[in-house]
């Protein structure tokens, strides 16, 4: 359990540190900065599936369809949804509606044994974690206050609900096949993912990415190439694996509170970028995310 934990945490540690990526590359999209990580995620996992014995090397047919469906599920799928949903509704619904996430992993994973009283304490810590924060960024992304129209806010909601089902339903999927499927060590599951989303990557870039010529002609394109490889090798490679060793060892209830740890670190990373203390409001939304952490872990021992 405790290598589950560590590991958990661990992978919400390198997943915040893309959240800060945007505000370093501001002359590229969206769509750019996660093609050039998942690009790099699946050079690196062909790089060191050369390495892997041959017997263990390529999935079967089945686990190559398994790895390409979670592979749109939980990466390219999920973060099309996103996009879409951040255009037609805003930033702050999207986040508030996708930031969920643990709660559900919280209901839906559930094991038997447990009691429902023994969540209860985790689930309201974190949910009052998640409107307090909401709440502190009300100014900055509501619909409407920032004096833009969004004509499609419904449908944008709608989208921000079909990324937060999406990314649910991978969470749940790709822990119940690590467990069905213990011959495959979550680096080796990493790899083949890997491999799988690099290709999507390019297929989505190719499709709505920056021409070329517009990206090679930007003053930050030698660092936006260090922060793909920086980025694909720790937040898409790394805490991949770091988050199947997680989802191998604990339940998913409580793998999933652990992506809140996510959250905390992208608010730590941004107030470092910022060289800001946090508001009052911030202060004890983190607080609340982290008693819903270790409220968590308690009810699971």
């Amino acid at each position: 359990m405790l290598t589950g934990v560590l590991a958990g945490l661990a992978a919400g540690a390198v997943w915040g540190l893309v959240f800060v990526v945007p505000r370093l590359l501001t002359g590229f999209s969206p769509l750019d900065i996660a093609a050039g990580r998942y690009v790099v995620w699946g050079l690196l996992s062909a790089l060191l599936l050369i390495g892997t014995p041959r017997a263990r090397r390529w999935p079967t047919w089945s686990q190559a369809a398994a790895a390409l469906r979670m592979s749109v599920l939980g990466a390219t799928g999920y973060y099309v949804l996103v996009v879409l949903a951040v255009r037609d509704a805003g930033t702050a619904l999207p986040s508030l509606i996708i930031g969920t996430i643990p709660v559900w992993l919280m209901l839906l994973g559930k094991p038997a044994h447990l009691r429902w009283a023994t969540l209860l304490p985790g689930l309201a810590l974190t949910a009052a974690g998640l409107a307090l924060m909401f709440v502190s960024q009300q100014s900055a992304g509501l619909p409407g206050q920032d004096g833009t129209a969004y004509p499609h806010l419904w449908r944008g909601i709608a989208l921000a609900v079909a990324s937060m089902v999406s990314w649910t339903v991978f969470a749940l999927y790709n822990a119940a096949w690590l467990r069905r499927h213990p011959e495959v060590s979550g680096a080796v599951w990493s790899n083949w993912l890997g491999l799988v989303t690099g290709a999507s990557a390019v297929a989505m870039w190719l499709a709505a990415g920056t021409a070329p010529e517009a990206l090679w002609a930007l003053d930050q394109t030698r660092l936006a190439v260090l922060v793909f490889v920086a980025t694909g090798a720790g937040s898409a490679w790394l805490g991949s694996v770091l988050w199947n060793v997680a989802s191998r060892s604990l339940s998913t209830s409580l793998s999933g509170q652990l992506i809140v740890s996510e959250t905390l670190f992208a608010l730590f990373y941004s107030f470092l970028w910022d060289g800001a203390w946090p508001t009052g409001l911030e202060w004890l939304a983190c607080g609340l995310f982290t008693g819903g952490i270790i409220a968590s872990i308690r009810a699971h021992r």
